[in-house]
């Protein structure tokens, strides 16, 4: 099934919003990106796009409080360092979130979502309440909206739903991809792998940007998780 919600936002978006409004937007739009695509060039600069995959995110890089370096938080930044930490096994490091309750966390990464359209990432479940419907969540942008407002598609491991349910999204909220099911395995690492340019043409009817925008983790608001490394790989 061929959705445009993309379309549709758009079409109400024109309606509702002055033409000098838009015009301002534009304007502004070509600065942010101006200056700030540099920044995030820089960042992704040591990793080439002819590369058959490129790290996003090993969690090997704490701030002094336990919260990843270079990610925000959606809503609260107390609430962020309460709920979110880094955690380490020997080697292997990874962000736990525990009763994360509507809390994302946001890093700002570019690559080539045609060339590399696969996003492959690990995650644990560590506890989780019995009939609890929603697990955990990552979310990668693709692009923005005529607001700047990151578009996203969300791949959710459900307590309850089947694989393969899609839940579609609206203006303001992300079409929803259940990619696992149930509460198991617990405390083992399960690995994930999607298309994700595949997805959002499908989603949007139309191409994503040049480059990504970044990605999103949610944890559910009564469960323990763990979110491994996170990459991005040429199919």
């Amino acid at each position: 099934m061929t959705l445009d919600l993309y379309g549709q936002r758009n079409r109400r978006l024109e309606f509702i919003i002055p033409t000098w409004w838009l015009s301002l937007c534009c304007v502004v739009m070509i600065v942010f990106v101006t200056d700030s695509g540099l920044v995030r060039a820089e960042d992704s600069a040591s990793q080439s796009s002819s590369a058959d995959s490129i790290l996003i995110e090993d969690f090997h890089n704490p701030d002094e409080r336990g919260f990843p370096q270079g990610w925000g938080a959606q809503r609260s930044v107390v609430t962020a360092h309460e709920t979110y930490m880094i955690q380490k096994e020997g080697d292997v490091a990874f962000l736990r979130a525990k009763k994360a309750s509507q809390r994302v966390f946001t890093k700002q990464m570019t690559w080539d979502p045609k060339t590399h359209p696969a996003l492959v990432w690990r995650w644990r479940i560590q506890a989780v309440p019995e009939g609890e419907e929603f697990i955990a969540a990552i979310y990668p942008s693709l692009d923005t909206d005529l607001m700047f407002i990151p578009v996203n598609t969300k791949y959710v491991w459900s307590g309850k739903l089947p694989v393969g349910s899609i839940k579609e999204g609206g203006m303001f909220s992300s079409t929803e991809i259940v990619i696992r099911s149930g509460a198991e395995p617990l405390g083992e690492w399960v690995e994930e792998r999607v298309n994700v340019y595949e997805d959002f043409l499908k989603i949007h009817n139309h191409e994503p940007a040049p480059l990504a925008w970044g990605i999103s983790v949610l944890g559910g608001a009564a469960v323990e998780i763990d979110f491994g490394s996170i990459r991005v790989e040429a199919q």
